[in-house]
């Protein structure tokens, strides 16, 4: 028990560095702070491990036939105001 208080600390400081490497790698800070906070270190070996989010793959998701009508009047709308 005398340990809990140090290794809070630790769990903390490493769930804002790997918020930090979730940032370099184009994923979302908070999320991963918070998952961080859950599964510490094997939140760190997972954002080490993966590679950076395709831009590619997200574009086919917006090019996606029930998301186009959307993008389409999202795209006049911004026009217009």
């Amino acid at each position: 028990m005398d340990n809990y208080l140090p290794m809070s600390g630790f769990w903390f400081t490493l769930a804002l560095v790997n918020a930090g490497l979730a940032e370099q790698k184009d994923r979302s800070r908070w999320s991963w702070f918070l998952i961080s906070l859950l599964v510490g270190p094997l939140a760190t070996l997972m954002i080490v491990a993966w590679d950076r989010p395709d831009p590619d793959r997200e574009r086919l998701v917006l090019n996606l036939p029930w998301t186009r009508l959307d993008r389409k009047e999202a795209d006049s709308q911004s026009r217009t105001e």
